[in-house]
């Protein structure tokens, strides 16, 4: 099989619904940033160091998100209804909980938080929070999806929390590497 098939030279691409589509229509944006999002997640994991039981939390958790994300992506390319529907495992309650679970776990791992920080610290922290950012995008490109066309609500749910866990674990990250956050200053704020 070739990777490349020039069906998509006009523009326009297939979803998994056999439907066409161009490649700037907002479904596309979303599960194309999901896919963006799951690359800096990808990311994340290579900067992740060491076998402690930390590090291989962060990344038992990380590639099990990664999985989440493909399904994320499948759901996204095949509205609820059209052709294939039935083969795509959609996000359920039961995943958002299972974030959820990580973001108390690791929220608990640091200190708690009494400012705004910002992103940084050790490499592996920054990784999570660029994977956080390109998160937030992916969630607000899913809400403006679901301005025309349907969006299961718990993907969208599933998108949230995945953000607050990639912010509580760019914490953790720090607090392991012996780093504090650093807050942020506001102008004006001394």
């Amino acid at each position: 099989m070739k990777l490349y098939t020039r069906t998509g030279d006009d523009g326009t691409t297939g979803l998994f619904s056999g439907d066409r589509v161009g490649k700037d229509h907002p479904r596309i944006e979303a599960y194309g940033t999901v896919d963006e999002l799951n690359a800096c997640i990808g990311l994340a994991i290579s900067g992740i160091d060491g076998d402690g039981e930390v590090a291989e939390k962060l990344r038992s958790s990380l590639l099990s998100i990664q999985s989440r994300s493909f399904d994320l992506g499948a759901d996204l390319a095949t509205p609820e209804g059209a052709r294939n529907s039935d083969k795509v495992g959609r996000i359920d309650d039961a995943d958002v909980a299972v974030l959820e679970g990580l973001i108390d776990h690791y929220q608990a791992v640091a200190p708690e938080i009494r400012c705004f920080v910002l992103p940084g610290g050790c490499e592996l922290a920054a990784r999570l929070h660029i994977a956080r950012t390109v998160c937030r995008r992916a969630e607000r490109l899913m809400v403006h999806l679901n301005h025309a066309e349907t969006v299961t609500p718990e993907a969208i749910r599933w998108v949230n929390r995945l953000s607050d866990l990639l912010f509580a674990m760019s914490r953790a990250a720090n607090h392991a590497a012996g780093l504090e956050d650093v807050p942020w200053k506001p102008k004006g704020g001394g």
